[in-house]
């Protein structure tokens, strides 16, 4: 499967579940209005062909095209089912995600009609970036092409290394040529906005090897990347066998450092921890999640965040088929932010990116809690956070010890 950001905030969610059932919480979402007047959309597809070791995302082994034909129309269900709630026409639908799973198994005509399906029931901003993940050896010029088409208009590529050697350990189904094809193929397909993903912090990977896929991918000449260091998440394969040759600490850091400074290098913005951009193409959707605004979701295990809700769907491709068969919204669970965790989250997510939060937010935070003014106090004199006018943001080093800082602000 291709790597993505983190879409439900995981990371800060500090509230409890409400315990309500299904159906009062998918009433509960229709009665939530969404704050803003625009929201992002993420629509998740669960099949891959194969389970990466390192995954822990909700994914689901790539069934019969009856199975696949079950799912879309259950897709379409919920899109009709959300596009009824009183508020749907009041929004604007800013950016859509299509994540996965793998999502470029689906074939244009089933992407397209998806979008088509949210236009017909939502309003789409005239604008409005719409991304699919993409694996290299289901991205072919002409499916690409067809995507294009259907009104895709970004690509993310999971491309994760260069090594044939690591991507095999890792259970990916491509191998560097494959990759670099793939990447052309977007390319000759018409898209000007296409993010490669890569991964580091790998079992047995060392620094040259590290250095000459950087360098090899960015003299491609993506127009964004996104880089993220190994974790073991629960749920993943790698999570419960454990495995060897883990690079030690200070090796992860120093690819952290080759990885800022070949960003660099290459003109690209190192605008959130994880993501580096050419300018003007940041990824917009995931700036929806790193501002904790709001976005709405489909699929299963697809999470969203609408007012003061955070839900998530019923994870098993199955059970969410069956609940829309049934006419019900799949919200399996719910939880309700009060101020405090909002603006805990607000900040941690904020100060993943470049662009900081306002030092005000801070101030509040830190009323009070001894604890975290010394720490904020130590950051800025040890130059990992700055002020910037009324922003504070962490710098480069900041961001590399960004989650000692985060546990304290919840």
């Amino acid at each position: 499967m291709a790597a993505r950001p983190v879409h439900p905030v995981t990371a800060a969610a500090t509230g409890s579940a409400t315990g309500r059932g299904a159906p009062a919480l998918a009433e509960e979402l229709g009665r939530t209005a969404p704050d803003g007047s625009e929201v992002g959309f993420y629509l998740h597809v669960p099949f891959c062909e194969r389970r990466c070791h390192y995954c822990s995302f909700n994914t689901a082994p790539l069934p019969d095209g009856a199975g696949v034909r079950r799912y879309l129309a259950a897709a379409h269900r919920e899109l009709a089912l959300l596009g009824g709630v009183p508020w749907a026409r009041a929004v604007t639908v800013a950016t859509v995600f299509l994540g996965g799973g793998t999502p470029s198994l689906l074939e244009p005509e089933d992407v397209g009609a998806l979008v088509d399906g949210l236009r017909t029931r939502f309003t789409l901003a005239g604008d409005a970036e719409i991304t699919i993940e993409c694996n290299p050896e289901s991205a072919s010029r002409t499916k690409l092409q067809g995507y294009r088409a259907a009104g895709v208009s970004r690509i993310s590529l999971g491309v994760q290394s260069l090594d044939d050697r690591l991507l095999a350990r890792l259970g990916r189904l491509h191998d560097a040529r494959r990759a670099h094809a793939a990447f052309d193929a977007a390319r000759q397909a018409g898209f000007d906005n296409v993010s490669v993903d890569l991964m580091y912090g790998l079992p047995g990977l060392d620094l040259p090897t590290w250095r000459h896929t950087l360098e090899t991918v960015l003299a491609w000449m993506p127009d964004h990347l996104s880089a993220y260091g190994l974790t073991l998440d629960p749920g993943s394969a790698w999570a419960s066998s454990g495995v060897p040759g883990l690079p030690a600490e200070d090796a992860v850091v120093e690819q952290y450092w080759a990885l800022a400074r070949a960003a660099a290098a290459h003109g690209l913005e190192h605008y959130e921890i994880s993501n580096y951009a050419r300018p003007r193409f940041r990824s917009r959707h995931n700036q929806i999640y790193w501002r904790a605004q709001e976005y709405l979701a489909c699929g299963p295990g697809a999470c969203g965040f609408v007012g003061d809700l955070r839900y998530g769907n019923v994870r098993a491709t199955a059970r969410y088929c069956a609940r829309l068969e049934e006419g019900v919204l799949p919200v399996d669970d719910g939880e309700r932010l009060d101020a405090r965790q909002r603006l805990a989250e607000q900040l941690i997510l904020g100060l993943r990116t470049a662009d900081g939060v306002p030092a005000a937010w801070l101030r509040r935070r830190a009323e009070g809690d001894g604890a975290l003014s010394r720490r904020l106090r130590a950051w800025r004199e040890q130059a990992l956070l700055v002020e910037h006018g009324d922003h504070v943001r962490l710098t480069e080093a900041g961001f590399l010890l960004s989650d000692a800082l985060f546990v304290e602000l919840l």
